[in-house]
This record gives structure tokens, C-alpha cells and sequence, in this order.
């Protein structure tokens, strides 16, 4: 099990091939799994074996090259057309994460900036791509952890919802990376997790990610998070989130805003915890947002 600071990378590249922690198995089991194709990962993304907006286009940015990479085509033309189709079947995984789409949308733009040059050259720009995709992400997650511990103090207690951790990201994740970062530093900070029904993302994943990490953790039933407020208990409340419109609205998991109403009722901060990739400027406003409806089954 790899780490970097015994915070678990959940994706990683490793000699030509994308490797993901099973999120379905946690906390049971941790294993991960070796994807070498484009349908591999499209199913892990429309299974939630990865999960996590950031995660998803990383993981959709690996799909796209393996993709093409073993592509047979003589010119620039018929590379595109096959790279596009390919894009759109990953796009229809997942609707709502917007990073998805802006992932492959990147990386197309990368094949169109390579085209003229020989297609073996543009498979390795692509991977390259990929790279920078994941590179990015964790950059921009450790700022955002940055920013997010000038807003809080040593001693506090945060409650967050579903799972926006490492496991959500290339690592430290968003609204858990000031907890990774204030522990670091030595701070007592402790965490309400909501269950976070129907997948138990929060009870699976979240306990168990902030656990590994010697974070002081309680799982909570998502029901229980107005009487912790009324408690006291709460000094922030932290989420992530799937797409951010361009006026603001906030799309994430289902629960998020029931959350975001009692915080209001009890004046306790509510933060949302996004890279900018997942700022959709060509979405007005939450009305616009396609929110996934998954299978009866899982609830």
C-alpha cells in the first residue's frame, strides 16, 4: 500500500498501467485493482471503485490515453475522431462531476495542440497530460488545505459529509486536507463524520481514511447532525462538492444542503472545498446542474 506520509494515494500510474484503491471494499478490505483499458475504467468510475470529482477526471485522463494508446490510425483526423469517441463514452460514467468532463476536454485540447506532430509523439503528450492532471490536483488540494487553516483554530471541531479526502483526489483530498494539514502541525482538531446514506461513503471511507491518519474521528448518523449542532459541538462544518455553477450554486452529495441549512439555523461557517476545476462557468446556476440518478438498488 503506497503512501506519502501515511496519507494513501488511491490512484496511481505504475509501469503503463492506472492502479486505484477499491473504494467499495473499504474499510473490509484494501485492495487495489490494475485497470489496462478504457472500459475498465469507465467501470470503476460508474461503480464509484473510484469516486471523488478531482479523482474521476484523473482517472478519466489515464482512461482516455490507454485508449488510444495501442491506436493503429495513419493520420491526425481518423486519431481525433477515435480519441473524441472514446472521450464521450467515459463522459457518460458520471454526469455530474464537472471535473470529468473537464478533464477530457483537456485532454483533447492537448491532442489538437500536438497535431502536427507523428501520433506516437501525441500518445505521449496525452500521457504527459495526465500527469500534469494529477500533479495539479494534488497542488491545488494542499492550497486549498492552506487556505482553509486561516479559517479555523487549534482545538476546533469540524463536521463534514460523504468523503472529499485523498481518497476523493491525487492526495490530501479538499474539505479534509486542513485536517491532514492541521494535524500536521500538531493542532487537536477533531471530526463529526455523517454517515452519509445510501453508500455510507462517510462511515466506509471517511472514519476510516481520518483514522489511518490518527485523527480523532466520530461517526454520526446523518439524522444526529442537528443535535450536535444544538449542542455546541460544531465549530465549522467543511464539505467538497461535484460542480460549483457560475453564480455560486453548489451541486454535492445528497445531503449536503440539509447540512448547509442547519448550519445557517445554528450561525456555524459552512465551507465548500473545491479545486477550480470544478467550477462550471457554463452552468448558470444549480437549476442547471444534471444530477445523477442512480440505481434503486443501492438504498
Amino acid at each position: 500500500m503506497e503512501r506519502k506520509n501515511d496519507i494513501i494515494l488511491s490512484i496511481k500510474w505504475q509501469d503503463g498501467d492506472l492502479i486505484i484503491l477499491d473504494q467499495t471494499k473499504l474499510p473490509e478490505k484494501t485492495e487495489f485493482i490494475t485497470l489496462r483499458n478504457v472500459e475498465e475504467v469507465w467501470d470503476a468510475i460508474r461503480k464509484l471503485k473510484v469516486r471523488g470529482a478531482p479523482a474521476i477526471g484523473i482517472a478519466a485522463a489515464y482512461g482516455l490515453y490507454l485508449s488510444i494508446r495501442d491506436s493503429k490510425a495513419g493520420s491526425f483526423e481518423d486519431f481525433y475522431k477515435e480519441l473524441e469517441k472514446n472521450a464521450d463514452y467515459l463522459a457518460s460514467s458520471r454526469p455530474t462531476a464537472v471535473n470529468l468532463f473537464w478533464a477530457l476536454n483537456r485532454m483533447k485540447k492537448r491532442a489538437k495542440e500536438s497535431k502536427n506532430k507523428h501520433i506516437d509523439y501525441i500518445k505521449k503528450d496525452l500521457l504527459n497530460e495526465a500527469h500534469a492532471i494529477r500533479d495539479e490536483d494534488e497542488e491545488m488540494c494542499k492550497a486549498i488545505g492552506e487556505n482553509l487553516l486561516t479559517l479555523l483554530k487549534d482545538g476546533m471541531t469540524i463536521l463534514t459529509h460523504c468523503n472529499a479526502g485523498g481518497l476523493a483526489t491525487a492526495r490530501y483530498g479538499t474539505a479534509l486536507s486542513p485536517i491532514f494539514l492541521a494535524k500536521d502541525r500538531g493542532w487537536n482538531i477533531r471530526v463529526f463524520a455523517d454517515e452519509t446514506r445510501p453508500l455510507l461513503q462517510g462511515a466506509r471511507l471517511t472514519t476510516w481514511e481520518l483514522l489511518q491518519y490518527g485523527i480523532d474521528v466520530t461517526l454520526i448518523c446523518d439524522n444526529m447532525a442537528a443535535h450536535v449542532m444544538s449542542k455546541g459541538w460544531i465549530d465549522a462544518v467543511i464539505t467538497g462538492c461535484d460542480r460549483v455553477a457560475a453564480n455560486g450554486d453548489v451541486a454535492n452529495k445528497i445531503g449536503t444542503y440539509g447540512l448547509a441549512v442547519l448550519a445557517k439555523a445554528h450561525n456555524i461557517p459552512f465551507y465548500i472545498a473545491a479545486p477550480s476545476s470544478t467550477i462550471d462557468i457554463d452552468t448558470p446556476d444549480g437549476s442547471q446542474i444534471v444530477i445523477e440518478e442512480r440505481n434503486e438498488e443501492e438504498v
